[in-house]
């Protein structure tokens, strides 16, 4: 059904964009690979081998990054044929025909990858519950499910789902090994979207991301209108795997207003698999994982990394140590 929209959109879907993103999109796409080459070349990392653009659309962003990044082999990967012939004729237009491939069932375009990060956002407008649209165009397209549950089953991977990215991941939970207890992200106690700091706790768990940060109190990012955790069964709130808190001054678990966000019992906000391979949280890390990103610094951190910094080293450590 998804397919089908999507390719009855195509022949107007740039056109789309540049509208209701009021031309937003084109300097989005600037920045964004921009940013991801500076942030590279900061850590020295180099040119990538591989990209993969998941959901590519008409292939704009793909292109982008292949002009940042020109050794690098493309692959787009989208449920919709139409859209990623116009990216096709895109790329052969730009010189980068021989750099790209293109995938409609892409049963292993993951396949040279070693983590999988599912960002915030509101996709599908969340009309069918928050990360539910996103969750099943993976779900009821056999090549994509197949291809994230291979993808979840290898012992050598990682995944992470922030935000909306959470709430997707978790209704993937029956193709993630060891997540078949996480709980669904309802609508918050306050009945609002909740743009506001909070302070969470690190619980001891077998999360890769959170190796080394056990019982570490640090603030946080939080922008949600669905983060209330909800358990299906008693079972599962017994046998889930929690990794983080809200917690309030005293460094004690709270569901208090506005402490806790949303009014998650026991301000649970972050969950991870019996391995600590696949971690979900709604909070968001990335928002202060460098000093600059900080509105406040009282000196604490005076070079490059940020509070959240460690997590995202950790991801880097599991992968290169497999």
């Amino acid at each position: 059904m998804e397919a089908g929209l999507f390719d009855r959109i195509a022949p107007v879907y740039d056109r789309m964009n540049r509208i209701l993103s009021l031309g937003m999109d084109l300097r989005w796409r600037r920045v964004a690979a921009g940013a991801a080459a500076a942030l590279r070349a900061e850590r020295g990392a180099g040119a990538p081998a591989d990209i993969l653009d998941l959901a590519a659309g008409t292939g704009d962003f793909a292109i982008a990054l292949a002009r940042r990044f020109p050794s690098a082999r493309v692959c787009c990967a989208d449920i919709s044929a139409p859209r990623l012939e116009i990216a096709r004729r895109k790329a052969a237009a730009a010189g980068m025909a021989g750099r790209f491939s293109f995938r409609t069932s892409p049963a292993d375009a993951l396949e040279p990858f070693a983590g999988l990060v599912a960002c915030g956002g509101f996709s599908y407008g969340d009309v069918l519950g928050a990360g539910s649209g996103w969750a099943r165009s993976i779900l009821f397209n056999p090549g994509m499910r197949k291809m994230f549950a291979d993808f979840f089953e290898r012992p050598d991977t990682f995944s992470l789902g922030v935000c909306n990215g959470c709430q997707m991941l978790s209704q993937l939970k029956n193709l993630i090994p060891g997540a078949r207890h996480w709980p669904a992200f309802r609508r918050n106690t306050s009945e609002q979207f909740e743009a506001r700091f909070a302070t969470v706790e690190i619980l001891p768990s077998p999360s890769i991301f959170f190796a080394g940060m056990e019982s570490s109190r640090v603030p946080i990012a939080v922008a949600h209108g669905e983060g209330r955790v909800e358990f299906a069964s008693p079972r599962d709130a017994a046998k889930a795997v929690a990794a983080a808190r809200y917690v309030d001054g005293r460094g004690r678990a709270t569901e208090t207003y506005p402490l806790n966000p949303n009014g998650s019992a026991g301000g649970l906000t972050a969950f991870t698999s019996d391995d600590g391979r696949a971690t979900i949280m709604m909070p968001h890390p990335e928002r202060g994982f460098r000093a600059c990103q900080l509105s406040y610094n009282p000196g604490t951190f005076k070079g490059e990394a940020g509070p959240w910094m460690r997590m995202f080293r950790n991801a880097y450590e599991f992968a290169v140590s497999r």
